[in-house]
């Protein structure tokens, strides 16, 4: 059932409010709606799609091209479901190859029950990876205009994608980052920023809140470290759907090259796994607008 205009606004708000609270928060990233329960139960205050763990769901490559805005949205929808939290979407970079294309992906986001979705500067050819920066400020702009016509608060973050492909220019990283500000993005984003000098950089150059991908380039900072640098807003990208694989390899080595299986004394028990999947009630506010 889809959320009525009273719930997005409330979760939109939600959302938004967080990245102005007097501590950072982190944005856990789960990958289907039985993740999504169990990080809702754990007490994050939002939730983030990753089109990688969509990806390995779905049994093909990330970054190759091959999730398109239909299957992205199909599985925000079932997040989205699964509990009462706010929560945004990886959008790539915007499904589109214009401007017009990348509002209509914001407003198919909105239609989904998200309430905030990023939208990166990567083109996704090989040999030229990274927009220009008029051309990618154009779609960030369009982004803007399209939630701005929502009827709740909807979350736009813009990504300057220079470190994840190659071009390690902190300059024109920032450049970017203070374009896309300027063409009103709700929060900036950078992934794979090396250092805590590089973070701090970023933080201190832009006047909107940052989110930093956790363990990029800078393994060892933790939440109080990023805090000190500046950062509002901690995404966990991929790298939980990853330690789930890990563990699942480790567990299938183990009975393949040994023959035991010691795994199964750090494996939550199936009562438990039953349990974290018994969905809470989710409040239905009663809606006294209509939908445009």
């Amino acid at each position: 059932m889809p959320l009525s205009v009273s719930e997005l606004r409330s979760r939109g708000a939600a959302f938004r409010d967080l990245h102005n609270g007097p501590e950072p928060f982190v944005i856990p990233n789960p990958w289907n709606a039985g993740t999504a329960l169990i990080l809702a139960g754990l007490g994050f205050p939002a939730l983030a799609t990753t089109s990688a763990g969509l990806a390995v769901t779905l049994g093909v490559p990330d970054g190759a091209g091959l999730l398109d805005r239909d299957m992205v949205l199909a599985n925000a929808r079932e997040i989205v479901a699964a509990t009462p939290l706010p929560v945004s979407a990886d959008l790539e970079s915007g499904f589109a190859g214009t401007p017009e294309g990348v509002a209509e992906t914001i407003r198919a986001a909105a239609d989904a029950g998200l309430v905030g979705g990023s939208v990166e500067d990567a083109t996704g050819r090989p040999g030229d990876p990274v927009r220009p920066l008029a051309e990618a400020v154009d779609r960030v702009a369009a982004a803007v205009g399209a939630a701005r016509g929502l009827p709740f608060p909807f979350t736009v973050t813009a990504r300057a994608e220079n470190f994840l492909y190659g071009r390690p220019d902190l300059d024109d990283t920032i450049r970017r980052l203070r374009a896309y500000e300027e063409a009103g993005a709700d929060v900036l984003y950078a992934p794979g920023l090396p250092s805590a000098e590089a973070v701090r950089a970023v933080c201190t150059s832009v006047g909107r809140p940052v989110n930093v991908l956790a363990g990029s380039g800078q393994p060892t900072l933790d939440v109080a470290a990023l805090a000190a640098c500046g950062v509002r807003r901690i995404s966990l990208g991929s790298t939980l759907s990853r330690a789930a694989l890990g563990g699942f390899v480790r567990a299938a080595r183990e009975v393949l090259d040994h023959g035991t299986f010691g795994f199964v004394e750090e494996a939550p028990a199936y009562a438990d796994v039953n349990r974290w999947m018994r969905r809470p009630p989710v409040p239905r506010i009663p809606d006294t607008d209509a939908r445009e």
